[in-house]
């Protein structure tokens, strides 16, 4: 993972006011259970205004002018996801509004982390667990259970 630029992104999000919520291996590691990504997982509030400054908080980090093209109505119509890859492809930043019908946005429970310096609002360890138990990719069904095993949750 590229630290750097994730702390970047971070930084950038906040300094422009978004509505995000860590999610992934990202939010893992920011739980202290270490786990190698080449993304950045976040869910956003998929109003215009917080979209805009979505997009303002990118371009900051990156010059690219595929930015422009990330939009509210992307992340409300029928895929709500979009994959950001940055000009120097060195990761990828995976922006949700919803996971099918199971999460939204406003569904997704955070704790603030200090990281860095920053207040970042990350996915508990329960809601991961949630997200992760029953998906079909073995990876997330061994995150789910670290999670049981190191928060103690009852499934």
């Amino acid at each position: 993972m590229n630290a750097d630029a994730v702390i970047a992104v971070l930084r950038a999000l906040e300094r422009e006011g978004v509505r995000y919520k860590v999610v992934g291996a990202v939010a893992l590691n920011f739980l202290g259970l270490p786990r190698a990504t080449q993304d950045l997982d976040i869910f956003v509030a998929v109003d215009e205004e917080n979209i805009g400054r979505l997009r303002a908080a990118l371009r900051s980090v990156f010059d690219d002018p595929e930015i422009a093209e990330i939009s509210a109505v992307d992340l409300a119509g029928e895929y709500p996801a979009i994959q950001y890859v940055p000009p120097s492809g060195t990761f990828h930043i995976d922006i949700l509004s919803r996971l099918g019908e199971a999460f939204r946005f406003e569904d997704i429970e955070v704790e603030e982390r200090l990281v860095e310096g920053l207040r970042v609002p990350v996915a508990t360890p329960r809601m991961l667990f949630l997200m992760k138990k029953d998906t079909v990719r073995p990876q997330d069904r061994a995150d789910a259970d670290r999670l049981r095993r190191q928060f103690n949750i009852k499934d």
